[in-house]
């Protein structure tokens, strides 16, 4: 092996550790937003995983004569918690995607230092380039799933943070078309207004219409969801009406006759779990989830939709 190949394999494979140090704090980041007890355990096995991979990766840079950077952890820590910090103000689905590029870089360098490793015939590297092959591999096809899961409505794997929700809401009211009345706009900000002090002061400090579907959907105001919806319906401002009666769904706060589940509160949880795995429609999945986390919260009715979901979400990004 020449002094050049070597150079190139070590610095890959140091590249990678800083890399991993910083997955490894992501996946602990990410255990707050698990939905479910099945999906945090899942995230904290991978935070373990990634630091039994990060310490083959120091072994396989010292069998090769050169020393890991003693400060990759802390690096890996602290570009996490910038990452952590910074994606709060964005949609939660960009935040998926800097998960998402992050793992697929990790897989491209591991496929190059396996490239590398069967050229210098390192074996013992080429082994480890194939664990982390396969275990990037699977990161990427659960990020893949989490993403369609919440494209389709979810229930996704991960829950949004607050901010996010209400950086989410904020961008969709932006994208909806210009076709409200002046008016009708009026109205409905008006019936939002008067739900109390609370969204007075919100709206005398300018928020934005984000902040304050945010803060509606996080206090439950479903009167004065509802009261907006029908304002915004009756003005013929239809998309805002649409938006505000996804977010009543999403916040658990609709009535039991317009679930998707008939007598739905009549069931056991046996029932419920039967029930959820027939649907066949995301949206009608999220709006069972949201209800059930509102009310009875029964864990296991939560991951069987949630399991539902992600089978649904793989069929449509084409995940076997």
């Amino acid at each position: 092996m020449s002094a050049t190949d070597n150079t190139t394999l070590l610095a890959q494979l140091r590249t990678v550790l800083d890399l991993t140090h910083t997955e490894v704090q992501v996946a602990e980041t990410r255990i707050a937003q698990a939905r479910t007890e099945a999906v945090r355990r899942e995230l904290e096995q991978n935070a373990e995983n990634g630091r039994i991979r990060a310490e083959a990766i120091e072994k396989a840079i010292r069998d090769l004569g050169g020393f890991p950077d003693v400060i990759g952890p802390f690096l890996g820590r602290a570009a996490a918690a910038v990452k952590a910090l910074t994606e709060q103000a964005e949609p939660f689905d960009e935040a998926l995607l800097g998960d998402l590029a992050l793992e697929d870089q990790l897989l491209d360098r591991s496929r190059y230092i396996k490239a590398l490793a069967v050229a210098a015939k390192e074996s013992g590297v080429e082994a480890l380039a194939d664990r982390l092959i396969t275990a990037h591999s699977a990161t990427v096809t659960w990020l893949t799933t989490v993403l369609a899961e919440d494209a389709l409505g979810g229930p996704a794997a991960l829950r949004r943070t607050p901010m996010q929700a209400a950086a989410g809401v904020a961008v969709k009211m932006a994208n909806l078309p210009v076709t409200w009345s002046y008016r009708g706009v009026d109205r409905a900000v008006e019936t939002l207004r008067s739900t109390g002090p609370a969204l007075q002061n919100l709206l005398n400090r300018g928020s934005h219409a984000g902040e304050v579907a945010g803060k509606v959907v996080s206090a439950a105001r479903n009167a004065a969801l509802l009261s907006a919806e029908e304002t915004s319906r009756r003005e013929g401002a239809d998309d805002a009406a649409d938006t505000l009666h996804s977010m009543r769904a999403s916040a658990g706060v609709v009535h039991p006759s317009e679930l998707p589940i008939e007598d739905y509160d009549e069931l056991n949880q046996t029932d419920a779990i039967a029930a959820v795995k027939d649907l066949t429609d995301a949206g009608d999945i999220r709006v069972i989830v949201a209800y059930e986390e509102a009310h009875k919260n029964r864990p296991r009715v939560v991951s069987a939709a949630q399991t539902r979901i992600a089978a649904i979400a793989q069929e449509v990004v084409g995940i076997s």
